[in-house]
């Protein structure tokens, strides 16, 4: 069965992780990317260690099952190149800051003129508009400005960094993929494309539907560590002996009486509903004295067979090696250039490559693209030694 995005052909101006990680979701479901790399300013992602071949294994990756040109966006005869591309392509993603694209000449009011089925999506920290547009920031920031780390840590510690870049991610990512399909679905009823503007800081904003719902109308915060889902309560990672950790989330009556059950905790039983700080710490304490007198190991076996939603805290290579994630399909590999296989994290979506191609080096792609568009050798020759192309 062919993969629903098969025929979908996207061009993508991104670096780095929020526009190539959207671009990935599309190549993985079918979708054939054509990242429009600079000869000149490099994607650091590329050389992040640890490498895998010649280029990352992060952009190995994030880049999978993508093809490669190098052009030089600022040369004269760059925005020709993309216009003839424009008669197959009709996705853009871009993450520059805004205007940058439209001094090139490749925003979307000039491009669509050439292409009205063009769905053209800009991936931004703050969006198009807004007095913060212009502004510089990372996923720290938008986390930050959007209240969402506000209440993510402990009292102790004030907020902390995730392991992984939500905003970007969450935010900008997984939120294009959805305006994009959007419209997509919307062409075929209008026959005509649309320009989306995506801020990741406006996404981070959104994320915050469950607090966020309670605090305005309560017009009270949420707090670092004092709400039931951020350790206020004792839903929570505990260390064992051996200095791991179990995550403890048997929040439902049931749930939570079986985990009291196994640990001896009976007499807590009236502390699991009772939202008082001090009965809920009492509660947690004593989970925290039992589970830390024995190792990670000895949790794993006790609690493998009951159904209280305890699991431990697994490192990546281990979640990597995991009997459920070996069995849904949730590790892959891809083949580079030179016919190795790299190891990598599958697609979750359940429309999927079987095989893939791992993330190529700069301008793999470029005599072959140019070439399609009916460039003859001189001509590439000629764009080469203008250092147009690469």
């Amino acid at each position: 069965m062919s993969l629903p995005l098969a025929g979908l052909k996207v061009l993508d101006f991104s670096t780095l992780l929020p526009g190539p990680y959207a671009t990935q979701l599309l190549a993985d479901m079918g979708a054939e990317v054509l990242r429009v790399e600079s000869p000149a300013r490099p994607d650091l992602l590329k050389v992040m260690p640890p490498m895998a071949g010649p280029v990352s294994a992060a952009h190995a990756t994030l880049n999978r099952n993508k093809k490669s040109i190098a052009i030089d966006l600022k040369h004269a005869s760059a925005k020709s190149i993309i216009e003839g591309l424009l008669l197959e392509y009709d996705v853009v993603i871009e993450q520059f800051r805004p205007g940058v694209m439209a001094r090139l000449g490749l925003d979307y009011q000039q491009l669509s003129n050439i292409q009205n089925r063009l769905i053209y999506c800009s991936i931004t920290g703050y969006g198009q508009t807004g007095p913060y547009k212009d502004r510089a920031g990372h996923d720290i920031n938008y986390l930050a400005l959007s209240g969402l780390a506000s209440y993510s840590g402990r009292k102790e510690t004030g907020p902390v960094l995730s392991g992984t870049q939500i905003a970007d991610i969450a935010g900008g990512s997984h939120h294009a993929v959805m305006a994009i399909l959007a419209a997509v679905i919307q062409r075929g009823t209008t026959g005509r494309g649309q320009y989306l503007d995506i801020s990741m800081s406006d996404a981070a904003l959104a994320l915050n539907t469950i607090f966020g719902a309670g605090a305005l109308v309560s017009e009270q915060d949420p707090t670092c560590g004092g709400e039931m889902l951020n350790g206020g309560w004792y839903y929570d990672y505990y260390e064992t002996a051996d200095g791991r950790y179990l995550s403890v989330g048997s929040l439902e009556p049931g749930f939570a009486a079986g985990l009291l059950n196994q640990l001896g905790l009976r007499s807590f039983m009236n502390n699991l509903t009772d939202a008082r700080p001090e009965a809920q710490g009492a509660l947690r304490d004593a989970i925290a004295e039992k589970i830390n007198a024995q190792p990670l190991a000895h949790w794993q076996a006790v609690f493998a067979g009951l159904d209280v939603c305890v699991e431990p805290v697994l490192t990546l290579n281990e979640a990597a090696s995991h009997d459920h994630f070996v069995a849904r399909g949730m590790i892959t590999s891809a083949t580079d250039t030179d016919g190795n296989a790299i190891k990598q994290i599958n697609s979750a979506l359940p429309f999927r490559k079987q095989s893939h191609q791992a993330g190529v080096g700069l301008g793999d792609d470029t005599t072959a693209v140019l070439a399609g568009l009916g460039y003859s050798s001189e001509a590439i020759a000629a764009l080469r030694e203008a250092r147009c192309v690469k």
